[in-house]
């Protein structure tokens, strides 16, 4: 931090388990800290080395290597200064229990000292996580949740800001979804009833209409996440949507600040920082 009030810049640290998930998520939210001033540092725990894509894009470590490429353009197009990869092992899923290797699995006191050593490097004064649940229940999301809320702890971070939407959003969006018989619709490993925040929970509602571009720019970077053959994939349909749509869309990115009671309507990732 370099200082105090309106005029402050700080520094934020977004940590996400897959290449993807931090411009669907966070992407506007980074991308507008970047623009305001501030340095923004991007933390990713795997390779993504087991999601779904297209058969020309390889699979296990060959894709790895293509979402990782994928990670730095989009990173480049959020306006990130730096990209930290923590090279853990895609858990998948549903992850086998014995795969020891799965950043599932991994001790967590372990991977949280790995990103403490990045928060004390950078002096961080926010790092995004995902809420208790992982939004959706992904293994490797509610692992972030874990590592990253110890992590600050243990770096003595001040602001720790759980990625989220308002649950009943997405239970909607889910059961649609089932309704058209699309995959994603059964998609939610803990239940239905487990996903995302309650609404009243929720402290930052984030506007990010200024910054749209270039979240669809980092989501467009992406492209092995576009395709899966056979498959029709939900980020190039979001890509296809008009601008007006787009903007209806991703207009707002939503935060839960550990420690701090809501429901709050705070537009600014930082406001607690420069409160008197």
């Amino acid at each position: 931090m370099t200082g105090a009030g309106a005029e402050a810049r700080f520094t934020l640290v977004a940590f996400h388990a897959h290449p993807d998930d931090e411009s669907l998520l966070t992407g506007g939210t980074l991308a507008r800290a970047a623009a305001e001033g501030h340095r923004v540092v991007l933390v990713t725990a795997t390779g993504g080395e087991r999601g779904l894509a297209g058969a020309g894009d390889g699979h296990g470590a060959v894709l790895a290597r293509t979402r990782l490429a994928e990670l730095s353009a989009a990173a480049s197009a959020l306006g990130c200064a730096r990209v930290v990869l923590l090279g853990y092992a895609d858990s998948g899923l549903h992850p086998d229990p014995l795969d020891a290797a799965a950043f599932a699995h991994v001790d967590v006191a372990s991977a949280a000292e790995r990103l403490a050593t990045v928060l004390r490097e950078e002096s961080a004064d926010v790092l995004t996580v995902y809420d208790p649940s992982g939004g959706y229940g992904h293994p490797d999301h509610v692992q972030v949740h874990r590592v990253g809320t110890l992590a600050a702890r243990l770096a003595g971070t001040p602001v720790v800001l759980e990625a989220t939407v308002p649950a009943r959003l997405f239970r909607r969006v889910l059961a649609a979804l089932r309704l058209v018989g699309h995959g994603l619709g059964g998609s939610a490993p803990l239940g239905t009833s487990a996903v995302f925040s309650d609404p009243d929970r929720i402290t930052h509602r984030v506007r990010v209409t200024g910054t749209l571009a270039a979240k669809r720019a980092a989501l467009a970077a992406h492209r092995s996440q576009q395709r899966a053959d056979g498959q029709v994939r939900v980020l190039d349909r979001l890509l296809r949507l008009p601008t007006p749509v787009f903007a209806l869309v991703f207009g707002r990115e939503w935060f839960v600040e550990q420690g701090r009671a809501g429901p709050g309507r705070e537009d600014d990732v930082f406001d607690t920082l420069r409160a008197p």
